[in-house]
C-alpha cells in the first residue's frame, strides 16, 4: 500500500516498501514547517512543478546526493542536465513510462519561475494508484478532464490563496476531479497564505463525495 508523507508547504514523499520513492517540490531548508533537512532524504525521482524558490528548493542538491532523476518541464530538466544531473524533460500533456508506472504533465495556471517555461502539475500512476499533484495553480475548469481521463485515487491541492487557489476554489476543484481522497497543501507556511485546513475539510465533505485528509508536516497517510 503506498504511503504519502507531507514535508510542509508543497513537498510530499511518495513511497511503498521495496519500491521507488518519489519526492515532490522539495523546499526544506528555508521552510519553517519542514520536519526534515535535505540531507536526510532518500529518493529515486524528484518531480518539480515550477522553478519558484519554494518549489525548486533543494531539488538539485537532493538529486545529486541521491543520483535521483528529476522529472519536470523541459526548461527545468535541461537546466538540471547542464548541472550534470539526471533529468527527464516533459511538457504539458506529455506522458512517459518509468519503472514505477508513468507521469503525465498537466496544466497549472501560475508563473514558471524560469525563462520560457510553464508551471505544471502531474498525474502520477504509481503502481496501482493514480495521484494528482496540482502544483501551484488557480482553479480551471479543465480539471474536470483530468479526473475524466484518469480516474484518481488521491488529489493533492493548494488552499492558501494569494498565490494559488483559496479554500472555496479548491473545494470546486475537488468536485471537478472526483478523487475519493484529497489532501491540502501550500498553506500556513507564512502569514500571507494562512488558511484553515479544517474549514477546507468541512466544505469538501459537505459539498462533495470526497474525503479530506489533513496531514501535519512529518506525518504520513497510506492509501
Amino acid at each position: 500500500m503506498p504511503k504519502i508523507t507531507f514535508l510542509g508547504h508543497a513537498c510530499f514523499l511518495l513511497e511503498e516498501k521495496g519500491k521507488e520513492t518519489l519526492l515532490f517540490d522539495p523546499f526544506l531548508r528555508e521552510n519553517p514547517l519542514a520536519p526534515l533537512k535535505p540531507e536526510e532524504l532518500k529518493t529515486d525521482y524528484i518531480l518539480i512543478s515550477h522553478a519558484h524558490f519554494d518549489h525548486l528548493g533543494e531539488a538539485y542538491e537532493i538529486a545529486g546526493a541521491n543520483k535521483a532523476t528529476i522529472i519536470s518541464t523541459a526548461e527545468i530538466s535541461f537546466q538540471a542536465q547542464e548541472k550534470g544531473l539526471n533529468a527527464h524533460p516533459l511538457n504539458i500533456g506529455g506522458r512517459y513510462n518509468f519503472p514505477f508506472g508513468w507521469v503525465k504533465v498537466t496544466l497549472a495556471f501560475h508563473g514558471s519561475g524560469i525563462a520560457g517555461g510553464h508551471a505544471c502539475g502531474f498525474v502520477v500512476h504509481y503502481y496501482s494508484k493514480n495521484i494528482y499533484f496540482a502544483g501551484d495553480t488557480g482553479l480551471f475548469s479543465d480539471m474536470k478532464l483530468i479526473g475524466e481521463l484518469t480516474p484518481l485515487d488521491l488529489a493533492l491541492l493548494p488552499i492558501g490563496d494569494n498565490f494559488t487557489m483559496g479554500i472555496d476554489d479548491a473545494v470546486m476543484a475537488v468536485s471537478f476531479l472526483r478523487a475519493p481522497q484529497v489532501i491540502p497543501y501550500h498553506y500556513n507556511t507564512w502569514p500571507i497564505i494562512e488558511a484553515d485546513p479544517e474549514e477546507f475539510r468541512k466544505k469538501v465533505e459537505e459539498k462533495t463525495s470526497s474525503r479530506c485528509i489533513i496531514i501535519p508536516p512529518g506525518k504520513s497517510h497510506s492509501f
